[in-house]
């Protein structure tokens, strides 16, 4: 494990040291549970541009296969 030092206000300090507190927690395990949160966000926010980059172009194709999935043919194949 690696230490940090991070600078912020005193006030801000004390506000972590009482949430910590409530939280029966270190502040160290309560700013590790932060960055944990954090870094799960990035990998889902990731993941979905991800996904949303592979179906871009493809709302025709997808809006088919739904009318398909409630059993209503679609308007292209009803001619």
């Amino acid at each position: 494990m690696s230490a940090l030092i991070i600078r912020m206000p005193q006030e801000k300090r004390e506000r972590l040291q009482q949430v910590a507190k409530e939280r029966k927690l270190s502040v160290n395990k309560l700013i590790e549970e932060m960055a944990t949160v954090a870094i799960a966000e990035h990998d889902a926010e990731v993941r979905f541009h991800v996904r949303a980059a592979r179906g871009r172009g493809k709302a025709a194709r997808g809006i088919e296969l739904l009318r398909k999935a409630a059993g209503r043919r679609s308007a292209m194949r009803q001619k």
